[in-house]
């Protein structure tokens, strides 16, 4: 029977190319094993589960050298995407299950770029929580010895205006309230299509 389509967040290795039918390949090889060898049908199956494609050709494709072989084959590693190994660079270790971990690790050693990313991004953030602006002009310092020019970028920006960053690091309040006011208010005023006047607007603001 089919089952639930599944995330290739579980991947152990990253592709450098991808297709549509790349989450449904070790779906694909599992029913083969299992002696489903039919692609009309298991196209079914993985529409059903939300394959995109509208035609069985690519199944069929896939399948095609499969049916020269013996006996079961080994399901391929999912496609890791490359906003999932973001994630993982963005998010806290000790929020990274173990196979999450893991399957980091294996991309890292193969992009050194990427160890040093993970590195100053931890860095940032241990700065940014713990509220230590003292810590920015060694981190914007460190930062142009690795060969990211984005990161490059974002400090330098940071440097530009040094001062307003330092001045607000070490203190507790933060201007994210008033921007989501901000936000509010322009949301409600678009969706008045600049038809209506400022009182209709204040009123909105002030009862919403």
């Amino acid at each position: 029977m089919p089952t639930a389509r599944t995330s290739t967040a579980s991947s152990t290795g990253p592709a450098l190319r991808t297709t549509r039918l790349d989450d449904d390949k070790p779906y694909l090889i599992r029913r083969w094993n299992e002696g489903r060898t039919d692609a009309a049908r298991l196209f079914r199956e993985i529409q059903a589960q939300g394959y995109p494609g509208r035609t069985p050709q690519a199944v069929r494709r896939y399948l095609r050298p499969l049916r020269s072989g013996l006996g079961s084959i080994r399901s391929p590693a999912p496609v890791l995407k490359p906003q999932q190994i973001t994630n993982w660079i963005m998010w806290n270790p000790q929020h990274l299950s173990t196979d999450e971990e893991q399957q980091l690790g294996e991309v890292l050693a193969r992009c050194p770029e990427s160890t040093a990313a993970r590195g100053h991004v931890h860095a940032f953030a241990h700065m940014i929580c713990n509220l230590g602006g003292d810590s920015l002009p060694a981190w914007t310092d460190a930062v142009p010895t690795d060969d990211l020019p984005a990161l490059h970028a974002f400090a330098d920006g940071l440097q530009r205006d040094h001062q307003a960053v330092i001045a607000g690091l070490p203190l507790p309040w933060s201007s994210g309230p008033v921007e989501g006011h901000v936000n509010r208010i322009k949301m409600l005023k678009r969706q008045m299509y600049g038809r209506a006047g400022f009182a209709l607007l204040r009123k909105r603001v002030l009862l919403t």
